[in-house]
């Protein structure tokens, strides 16, 4: 009890430094991204203090900066940010392309006052841990900046590890990484499955992998898995676009949701350095494609995407073939709206395997007649502990379904492989469930407003492409 005070009491300070800072202007992403730079700098004062030494170059650390006030102090931030971004190890992942975006003095002491009133180094990993991953939920949430996308619900991620099973002397990849909710996970997983010190060695320095092609997710991500112990020398999240950067490593096991939609104006495109790539320019079909390419043979793949990898012709259909040609596509996961922060489209959990082609897919429906909503109603792990029991995790020859001719409304069922091959697509559906609108008057205005913004988002793409030929 007394550290969930704690752990309310700190969160407390964190919340009230952001609204003071949100007055002032400053989104709460960046006052994040901030309070992560600052906090690592209190930590390596600390590890210093213990004659653990310090990673950061001298005259760039905590006690150079916390002396000063007014345009000093913010002109000395800037210049430790500017100096640890070129870092190649650790604090370069950290410090991934720096900046400062609390220019008022008075506000950058603010967040320096609060963080200096604690000690994180000592601090229990998990505690202190927990402590960050709540700061990172609470930013998910704040549709204005986009940052749900991404955070990925952690019960939703309990229920991938739990079937995909990692074990401790496999290596897990996350190839758009996000916050590293998967890689916390995986790690969390891992870890308890043996003492042996090798094996734990290998679990915090070689197992993990994560990229990202965004700097603040880079800079989230590393802290998180840093606060969590792992990662303490070099981290193991890398910034880089997944998509373009072709890799020769081969994992285990990976797990990831990536992102959905077409790929942003000006970016590299993929076909270009991606040839074996069918051509399409979809985020979610390229994503597909690269997991497929870095798994190993007999490794295991579980990965959220839309409906539409399951339903489109034309690129997409072709990845789909060659998927259930070469992988095992044993398991499909639907899953309802209202389980995640940015505008929800529908979506599912795809599990496969590298090795052997698609014969029966087995579904489970956790989409028709369920309603989720992020303020009333969210989405907690033993909705989907079901799922979890039906899957049979490492004994996929004792399923059953719960689908039947007496119970027809069974969410568990197997489409034999004359099934699939029979069908036009992989969009399964059966039940025949009254679906009820549950959400919130406020929950519906937010969901068009965000539909709006999508469609406006659109629109605008759209015109770029014509080049402004249609006058709308």
């Amino acid at each position: 009890m007394a550290k969930q005070k704690s752990e309310s009491a700190l969160l407390s300070k964190v919340w009230n430094i952001a609204n003071v800072l949100a007055a002032a202007g400053v989104g709460f992403t960046d006052y994040i991204t901030q309070l992560t730079y600052i906090l690592f700098l209190k930590m390596d004062d600390e590890k210093e203090e213990l004659g653990l030494g310090s990673s950061i170059p001298e005259g760039y650390k905590w006690r150079d900066l916390v002396p000063l006030s007014g345009t000093d102090l913010v002109d000395k931030y800037e210049e430790i940010l500017d100096e640890l971004s070129k870092d190649e190890g650790l604090i370069g992942t950290i410090f991934t392309k720096a900046v400062n975006k609390i220019d008022r003095p008075a506000m950058l002491a603010k967040v320096i006052e609060m963080v200096s009133e604690e000690n994180w180094y000592m601090m229990e990993g998990d505690f202190k841990g927990a402590i960050y991953e709540d700061i990172l939920e609470k930013n998910g949430q704040d549709r204005k900046s986009g940052a749900g996308q991404y955070f990925t619900p952690r019960a939703l991620i309990s229920a991938i590890m739990d079937v995909i099973d990692p074990k401790i002397d496999e290596t897990v990849a996350d190839p758009c990484c996000g916050t590293a909710g998967f890689l916390l996970a995986a790690y969390e997983h891992m870890r308890v499955q043996s003492k042996n010190v090798e094996k734990q060695r290998f679990l915090k320095n070689n197992a993990l992998f994560g990229a990202d092609n965004t700097s603040l997710v880079v800079t989230l991500a590393s802290m998180n898995l840093y606060l969590h112990d792992i990662g303490v020398n070099r981290s193991p999240i890398a910034y880089k676009d997944s998509l373009v950067e072709s890799s020769e490593n081969l994992y285990h096991v990976v797990m990831t949701n990536p992102p959905f939609g077409t790929r942003p104006q000006g970016s590299v495109e993929v076909s270009a350095n991606r040839p074996e790539f069918i051509k399409t320019s979809d985020n979610q079909v390229n994503f597909l494609q690269h997991i497929m390419s870095i798994v190993k043979t007999g490794g295991r793949v579980g990965v959220v995407l839309p409906d539409s990898v399951l339903t489109d012709g034309g690129a997409t259909e072709k990845v789909r073939k060659k998927l259930m040609k070469n992988y095992n596509l044993h398991t499909i996961l639907r899953l309802p709206t209202g389980i995640f922060y940015a505008n929800g489209v529908k979506t599912n959990v795809l599990f496969f395997d590298k090795g052997e082609p698609t014969k029966d897919i087995w579904v489970y429906d956790y989409r028709t007649g369920i309603k989720h909503t992020l303020s009333t109603k969210r989405m907690k792990r033993s909705d989907l502990q079901e799922f979890v029991d039906c899957y049979c995790s490492g004994r996929l020859q004792d399923r059953k379904e719960t689908y039947s001719e007496e119970n027809p409304n069974g969410r568990w069922r197997r489409f034999s492989a004359e099934e699939v091959k029979a069908a036009e697509n992989l969009d399964f559906k059966w039940l025949d469930l009254e679906e009820k609108d549950e959400r919130s008057i406020s929950e519906i205005l937010e969901d068009l407003q965000s539909e709006a913004e999508s469609i406006n988002e659109a629109v605008i793409k759209l015109k770029h492409v014509l080049g402004d030929v249609i006058n709308l």
